[in-house]
């Protein structure tokens, strides 16, 4: 099912509540104005909150020939030129309510993530996001499993600037190293606080971890992220939103999309030199 998928990028961390989930939803905005099209696969099978920042939720998945179909993010809006789109997968399109708890044994999760991967039809993506769950567990090791015949571009992963958060994410680079999953680079995510009302950026939990822990691995440090409630404002009021300006319009009005189209740079300058060199992904897996 991934054979016409180009490129396959994983957005992992070994601690919860870094924001892997927003770090994947920017990616996947960020390379739509660029052009891409794109997939997001939420396998956080406790925490699917892909759909809902995405303002999808109420969608269902259908089941086609050979496969699920992925839900298309709609009323993205004109970006300019040569748009591209967003579409998405995620447990959460298969719950009866957004409030039902999963509780599964490792073997279901499993079962689940192997499932995501060869019965969803993506069709032609030139970029499938990976969101994952934290830590390196029964998700991580089917994720890298199922993937390897395909040979991912590799991996973002993302913490925050406390020393706490770190020592934790540093246990998923090794975990990548250990299963031969490559590291695209680290992302530093709530660097500061971005003031709704003054704008000023402050180090509320302090900065600077992530470039030195990714220093400290020798990968490449993509860059620092700061909090702006605006962004979280942005999503949560999709539904209100009564004008005719797409999502793809309003978030490159946004403070953070100046960011993570820096960062986006360097995840295209380092995927497609890889194709280029005739490992990664390429077109046909």
């Amino acid at each position: 099912m991934l054979e016409n998928v180009k490129h396959v990028v994983l957005v992992l961390s070994g601690k919860g509540g870094v924001g892997k989930s927003s770090v994947s939803v920017q990616l996947a905005l960020t390379l739509a104005r660029a052009g891409k099209k794109v997939g997001v696969l939420d396998i956080d099978l406790t925490g699917p909150n892909i759909p809902r920042m995405f303002n999808v939720e109420e969608e269902k998945v259908h089941q086609a020939p050979g496969g699920w179909i992925p839900v298309k993010v709609g009323d993205l809006g004109s970006a300019g030129d040569g748009v591209g789109s967003i579409e998405c997968m995620s447990l959460g399109f298969l719950l009866r309510d957004r409030g039902d708890s999963v509780v599964w044994r490792g073997p279901k999760k499993t079962a689940m993530v192997r499932q995501f991967l060869t019965d969803v039809l993506w069709g032609d993506v030139d970029y499938l996001l990976v969101d994952t769950p934290p830590g390196t567990s029964d998700e991580h090791i089917s994720l890298a499993e199922q993937l390897r015949s395909v040979s991912p571009d590799g991996a973002i992963v993302v913490t925050t600037p406390q020393a706490i958060s770190t020592a934790d994410v540093c246990k998923e680079l090794n975990f990548c190293k250990k299963v031969g999953l490559d590291i695209l680079g680290v992302i530093e995510n709530m660097s500061g606080f971005v003031c709704p009302h003054c704008s000023t950026c402050t180090n509320i939990f302090s900065s600077g971890g992530g470039a030195v822990m990714a220093e400290q691995f020798g990968v490449d440090f993509f860059g620092a992220v700061p909090i702006d409630p605006a962004f979280n404002l942005m999503l949560e009021r999709q539904k209100e939103t009564t004008d005719e300006v797409g999502l793809l319009q309003r978030y490159g009005e946004s403070k953070l999309f100046p960011v993570f189209e820096g960062i986006t740079e360097k995840l295209l300058a380092k995927t497609e030199k890889a194709v280029a060199n005739g490992s990664g992904n390429g077109e046909g897996g």
